[in-house]
């Protein structure tokens, strides 16, 4: 899963604003007149009116008479909208949202038959598709909440293959024509860390679980270079209009890996990403030895392997070290074995490369913690800011090794809203004491990077920010907040979809805020988040985004 590029900065210039010695400059751009808000490199917040730019990097920020040490630069009223940093969503899959733009989108729906009407009339608009892919269904919204079957398909479409990928990407649903295909029948066994679901008479209902994924996967023909570029062309305007000026792509493939590195190289990557090469490549290797791939211009950098540990709550998959409250005996899945995920720390950190591992389960995120012991007792690599995604499932007692062993908790904040109406269920009321933690772990000195995990998610920012500031949906619901004691504030959130979700990826003096010498990333809202209602905050539009000091989208909103 992967994609994209681009860029921002920020500084207060007390000198300028008293009338300093430096020769006024003939070039670049000033926006005046602007409610701004920054974080500077001790990751405060800072406020400015005006924003002097140039060649895409920012020169200086100040008050209104900064804008008269640049008398011939362009200048641009900002009608005293807000400006921040551009965001950066810090665990997305730039390919897979690109391909769920141009595929089925089942989200939201309230039962099987449902998504199986809505793609049959999809497939019906579509006769060329060889496949019908898509995603986003979840049985948990459902009123028997039960995973679908291959007939619900099948009743709607059955002439051609259909693979449906669970809202949290760690479930599959199939028609039969896919069942056959794959070559899935009663006598095939489940791979380790996957299940495959079957019936009362053991036969495979359609339904498979995390590594029995890979069954129908390797089957789906790969996409094309053409359709790998037009996916990260799609995800990139989407992402722009939402403010996202950056997002780190969990989990890159070796084919999207090079064409990011050519798309970026010829100058027409329009997003900045930071990609996670997926360990599960088969030229893991070869991408470890050839080192870091980075450009001048900070449009796409590797420098992360993606490693996984567990699947996902909503389906079982994330390892547990007691068993599921709603599935007696059942402990989740582990994707990964213990050797190999040794062998893929020792070669990552050989390489110099951040590891970032996938962790759900309170039992996956001991083991994650674990190899990072583990590594730093045998290879090292303490300083490479190592990661755990999800970070979602934590004891009490594990909480504290993020801070001992300085992994940075990666989390997403509208995991916690969406999650609610069934993760007591999954897990009952006291393993929700570490769960979604975000205050524990800021009130220990750990940096909370945020993110949206899209797909998954809705990748609005916004709807995040929101999220951990209320822990509420949008119905304000539940009243109090959810686990309300965890929840963030709002500096403390922007800053980590801002500044710390850079330095999560070694690029904090380079975007994250807009000081000097940064790139200008930035957005324009249509409201000040710091004077609106908390429970608001998730309707801020984005009336601008503006990379490297260009204008990259605007919105047609009057």
């Amino acid at each position: 899963m992967a994609k994209f590029n681009w860029f921002a900065a920020f500084t207060i210039i007390i000198t300028a604003l008293a009338g300093c010695s430096k020769q006024p400059d003939t070039t670049g751009l000033v926006i005046e007149n602007i409610n701004g808000y920054t974080f500077d490199n001790d990751r405060q917040l800072q406020q400015f009116q005006t924003l002097a730019i140039e060649d895409g990097k920012v020169l200086a920020t100040g008050n209104a008479e900064l804008a008269l040490n640049y008398p011939n630069a362009e200048k641009i009223d900002g009608q005293g909208k807000t400006l921040i940093p551009g965001i950066t969503d810090a665990h997305g899959h730039v390919s897979t949202m690109g391909y769920t733009l141009l595929t089925v989108d089942v989200r939201g729906l309230e039962s099987a038959q449902a998504a199986a009407e809505l793609v049959a009339k999809y497939a019906a608009e579509k006769p060329a598709l060889g496949w019908i892919q898509g995603r986003g269904w979840n049985q948990v919204l459902w009123p028997d909440k039960q995973y679908p079957s291959a007939a619900v398909l099948d009743a709607q479409i059955s002439d051609r293959p259909v693979w449906l990928e669970r809202i949290d990407g760690h479930a599959g649903w199939a028609n039969s024509k896919t069942l056959a295909l794959a070559g899935i029948t009663g006598e095939t066994a489940s791979p380790p860390g996957g299940e495959i679901i079957r019936d009362s008479n053991g036969q495979p209902t359609g339904v498979l679980i995390d590594n029995a994924m890979h069954l129908v996967n390797r089957v789906i023909p790969p996409p094309s270079n053409d359709e790998i570029a037009l996916a990260l062309d799609t995800m990139s305007q989407h992402l722009l209009s939402l403010g996202i000026t950056s997002t780190h792509d969990a989990g890159v493939s070796s084919a999207e890996h090079k064409l990011y590195r050519q798309i970026a190289d010829n100058g027409d990557m329009r997003i900045r990403i930071y990609g996670m090469i997926s360990s599960t490549n088969v030229d893991i290797e070869e991408t470890l030895a050839a080192g870091h791939s980075v450009d001048a211009q900070d449009l796409y950098t590797l420098r992360s392997i993606k490693v996984y540990v567990d699947g996902a709550l909503g389906s079982r998959g994330a390892a547990m070290l007691e068993p599921y409250a709603d599935r007696a005996g059942h402990h989740g899945l582990l994707v990964t074995s213990s050797d190999q995920l040794r062998d893929l720390f020792n070669k990552a950190i050989t390489a110099d490369f951040q590891v970032a591992i996938h962790a759900i389960g309170d039992k996956g995120n001991r083991i994650a913690l674990d190899e990072v012991e583990y590594a730093y007792a045998t290879v090292g690599g303490r300083h490479l800011r190592h990661r755990i995604e999800h970070s979602q499932i934590v004891t009490l007692d594990d909480i504290p090794r993020f801070k001992s062993l300085d992994v940075i908790p990666s989390m997403q904040p509208t995991h916690a809203t969406s999650d609610m109406n069934m993760a007591e269920d999954r897990i009952g009321a006291e393993r929700l004491k570490g769960a979604y933690a975000w205050r524990s772990f800021l009130n220990q000195g750990s940096r909370v990077v945020s993110g949206s995990d899209y797909p998954i998610e809705l990748a609005n920012p916004f709807h995040g920010i929101h999220a951990a500031v209320t822990r509420q949906n949008h119905d304000n619901m539940p009243a109090e907040g959810w686990i309300a004691e965890e929840a963030m504030t709002l500096k403390e959130v922007l800053r980590s979809f801002t500044i710390d979700a850079a330095w999560a990826a070694h690029q904090e003096d380079r975007l994250g805020g807009l000081t000097v010498g940064k790139w200008a990333d930035f957005i324009l809202l249509d409201q000040d988040v710091f004077q609106v209602e908390p429970e608001t905050l998730w309707q801020t539009q984005v009336l601008e985004t503006w990379m490297a000091g260009k204008r990259v989208y605007q919105s047609k909103a009057p």
